[in-house]
């Protein structure tokens, strides 16, 4: 980090600043020096937000990285064009953050912070037309046709217009060849509207004009002479029934929202009269996007196990920064959760719990917001761009002081972080794929800590062998709950071996018989089910029973899922989607028939086989909308429904009191998946999801279907014997160089020409190889999926050494490996992926 940023806090301070150097969000490796206008030097400093032009006609949002009297030495430094804040809203600890991150995960910083603002504190330009002043229809040497006749008459009168106007003008679905027909006759000069994305929630309120609050004679004067107009009157007695100002004036201060007389049923136009005749006042006030929620001081009640895993996560706080929490599936992690939160918002220190998905902040932010109320703030990506820069700046304020968040949040500007809990610190959903940073939340969470001298809490009932080495290594503290809160027991499990009913004809619509039988006693005894099938969609593809044809992606190397619902197929890696064939087109053959199983098709086939059970799906298609997760999810709480079908989504944090059976249909399908960790995921997802039956008093069911029941993985699922099946695994990993043992970075070369691809790979492989630092390098191999979006993959794979600087030595050779091979013309279009700890 030093290397590339090691000044990047150094500076002069003061008026006589002249240069900022800004960081942007573009993917190169460096900031950019611009010079502070004389307007502008009393109003900026470091994690300001400015407006600067990049290049000749870009406009981008930047953030101040440092300050200082250099000007650049290779190019004259443009001015500053806006300061567009009167306070920085992002934090010197923030930027070393960034830094580091850009450092360790091979990316550039301006990277890290596109991916750090929420989209609501960037700056949007939409691009927009006027008049050349110069061009003259009569000297023109170009002719116009009919469509740009129209465009310019529409100047003439108007002194702008939006592509989006122009469209609607001339009614066709893109303008660009028009614009830049005109561009070339010079008719028009394009320009860019620049304007910041963020708009506070604006209420319309009304209240009394002062002079009727100070003397109540004068209202009752007034309300005299607005007896023969009773819908007036109608009004001010509604407004004086919600807010009673005689009894406390200072009521009227805040008055009263617009809307209420609207709901009421009482005349606007009555309304706009008495604000006419200075009666009443109209005035605008800025309001949270998120509603009051008060606290409601309950004390939670913790069992004896659970204060004395407290006791201890503290004693080993006070020797390490990170500790490891291994409690099983409902052991009540969220309630020691909640006890070390208030106890370090009670120091003054800021708190951020991290949870893997969405889904699982429904059910546990409104149980924390119980205690907690509205100094908890939320955020993730399903809350709109507006109501995340709100939890932003609400932190900034100190009004949010704890934040639960996926793994976006760990880039929230805290100054003065006191705790940091990852719950589920297993789960693959913290590790980012696409765009850069590809950064793990919870490793990049610990950094976090680290800079800001927190502690760090990380949860799981499976905890990722990663961490629970460097528990057992002692580099981490160690904190264990082994007996379920409320003393409820374990499920039972039912491995049902799906072979062996096929040959039996126990087998109908992909349930074997043990499943049927449980699901149906749950729903006689008005119990609830869940179903956990790794796969969304209808089935996984389409087959021709005659000649084997199955239909793929025409831009990616894979086939197309088939949902049944909308009647088509689908690539879930590029979008790409058509319509189901009637007949097969490699044969003419009408046998076309769905294979496998997806969500979609595990729902329909419930329904057939319980006609009467109420059934709900919850994967990726079904919660696409802003609520979605929270309807399902309020549904099945209420008993609404009977059956929930879901992906890998309900495998972890949902609490339900009915549900008794848990069935896992294809658990082959995690087992054998062509990964390292296949194993280790196979015993997270498959606890994890057994986890969820039978949480109060009576003991769950779990009935995993399957081909291997003899698998050694389920041996130790059953068992509960998360130590023996990890010492089993980690000798594996240790002979053949696997991490926790190693450290991972996968390169890819990413080309739409496969020649080109292929050559990139094998340059930059070979250039790798020279590089004098301890480890073993694989590949070039074509990718898993060879072809994404029209590009042909090709992947590297490097196995560093993990003792001494051999990751910092390879790291920096990287770079100039990647800038070496930029700017040879061959390789100038092939995209390079770096993705530092992959899998």
């Amino acid at each position: 980090m030093e290397s590339l940023f090691g000044d990047l806090f150094d500076g002069t301070d003061g008026k006589t600043v002249k240069f900022a150097d800004v960081i942007l969000p573009v993917p190169i490796p460096k900031m950019f020096t611009y010079k502070i206008p004389k307007s502008l030097e009393d109003g900026v400093g470091i994690g300001f937000r400015v407006m600067v032009q990049f290049g000749s006609k870009k406009v981008l949002t930047g953030i101040i990285g440092k300050v200082h009297q250099k000007p650049p030495k290779e190019y004259e430094a443009k001015p500053i064009l806006d300061v567009l804040d009167s306070y920085a809203i992002v934090n010197p600890l923030q930027i070393k953050f960034w830094a580091w991150m850009a450092e360790y995960y091979c990316c550039h910083i301006g990277e890290v912070m596109n991916a750090a603002l929420p989209s609501g504190l960037k700056l949007s330009s939409e691009s927009k037309i006027q008049l050349n002043p110069t061009y003259d229809t009569q000297t023109s040497p170009y002719p116009l046709d009919d469509r740009e006749d129209v465009i310019l008459q529409a100047l003439a009168t108007k002194s702008e217009l939006s592509y989006e106007d122009c469209e609607q003008l001339l009614g066709v679905k893109s303008i660009h060849g028009i614009i830049k027909s005109l561009i070339i006759k010079e008719a028009i000069i394009v320009f860019e509207q620049v304007k910041d994305k963020y708009t506070p929630k604006v209420e319309s309120r009304i209240r009394f004009c002062q002079p009727y609050v100070e003397d109540r004679k004068a209202l009752e004067s007034l309300f005299g002479d607005l007896s023969s107009k009773p819908k007036q009157e109608e009004i001010l007695l509604k407004y004086l029934q919600e807010v009673p100002i005689y009894q406390n004036s200072d009521l009227n201060t805040r008055g009263l929202e617009k809307k209420v007389f609207a709901d009421a049923g009482l005349s606007m136009s009555s309304l706009k009269t008495l604000i006419k005749n200075g009666v009443l006042e109209e005035y605008k006030l800025i309001i949270s996007r998120f509603e009051e929620i008060k606290g409601n001081d309950e004390t939670v009640v913790l069992s004896e196990e659970q204060n004395h895993a407290i006791e201890q996560i503290k004693g080993s706080f006070l020797e390490k920064q990170v500790i490891l929490l291994h409690g099983i599936t409902g052991s009540g992690k969220t309630e020691v959760y909640i006890k070390l939160i208030e106890e370090a918002l009670e120091s003054g220190s800021q708190v951020l719990l991290l949870l893997p998905e969405i889904a699982l902040t429904t059910q546990i932010v409104a149980r924390l917001q119980k205690v907690f109320g509205s100094k908890m703030g939320v955020y993730h990506s399903k809350h709109s761009d507006n109501e995340r820069v709100e939890v932003w700046n609400g932190v900034i304020s100190g009004k949010f002081s704890f934040v639960v968040g996926v793994r976006s949040s760990i880039f929230l500007p805290f100054d003065s972080l006191g705790l940091v809990i990852v719950d589920e610190e297993h789960e693959s959903s913290y590790k980012q794929f696409d765009p850069a940073p590809r950064f793990h939340a919870r490793d990049a969470a610990i950094m976090l800590s680290w800079l800001h001298q927190a502690k760090t809490l990380l949860g799981s009932a499976t905890p990722s062998f990663e961490s629970y080495y460097n528990a057992r290594q002692k580099k981490y503290g160690y904190v264990q709950l082994n007996k379920r809160f409320g003393d409820a027991a374990l499920p039972e499990y039912l491995l049902s071996d799906i072979l062996v009913d096929k040959k039996k004809q126990l087998l109908k619509l992909d349930f074997t018989r043990i499943m049927r039988e449980k699901i149906q006693e749950a729903l006689n005894n008005q119990e609830q089910v869940l179903i956990f099938q790794n796969r969304r969609g209808y089935a996984p593809y389409i087959s021709c029973e005659d000649c084997g044809w199955i239909p793929e992606c025409e831009h990616c190397d894979v086939s197309l899922t088939y949902h049944q619902y909308s009647e088509e197929m689908r690539c879930h890696y590029c979008g790409f989607k058509e319509k189901v064939p009637k007949v097969c087109p490699a044969c003419g053959s009408g046998k076309l028939a769905a294979v496998g199983l997806g969500t979609e098709r595990i729902e329909e086939s419930l329904s057939l086989l319980f006609p009467k059970a109420r059934i709900a799906r919850m994967d990726l298609d079904t919660t696409r909308s802003k609520y979605g997760y929270q309807r399902i999810l309020e549904d099945f709480g209420a008993g609404n429904v009977d059956i929930l079908v879901g992906t890998q989504m309900i495998t972890k944090g949902l609490d339900f009191d009915k549900v008794t059976v848990v069935g896992i249909l294809d658990a082959d399908r995690i087992l054998y998946f062509p990964d390292f960790r296949a194993g280790e995921r196979a015993f997270q997802q498959i606890t994890q999801v057994a986890g969820r039956a039978g949480r109060r008093e009576k003991k769950g069911v779990v009935v995993v279907q399957t081909r291997k029941p003899d698998h050694f993985v389920f041996d130790q699922v059953i068992k509960a014997d998360y130590k023996n099946f990890y010492v089993q695994d980690m000798t594996e990993r240790q002979k053949f160089f696997y991490p926790p043992f190693v450290k991972l970075i996968k390169l890819s070369s990413r080309h739409k020409d496969y020649k080109i691809a292929e050559k990139a790979a094998r340059h930059l492989h070979n250039l790798l190889h020279e590089v004098q630092v301890k480890k073993i390098m694989l590949g070039p191999e074509k990718g898993l999926i060879g072809k994404i979006k029209n590009q042909y993959i090709f992947e590297s794979l490097v196995k560093l050494d993990k003792s001494g600087n051999a990751q910092a030595i390879f790291k920096q050779e990287l770079r100039k490996i990647l800038e070496s091979m930029y700017a040879n013309k061959e390789f100038r279009s092939v995209r390079i992926i770096v993705d530092v700890d992959p899998y």
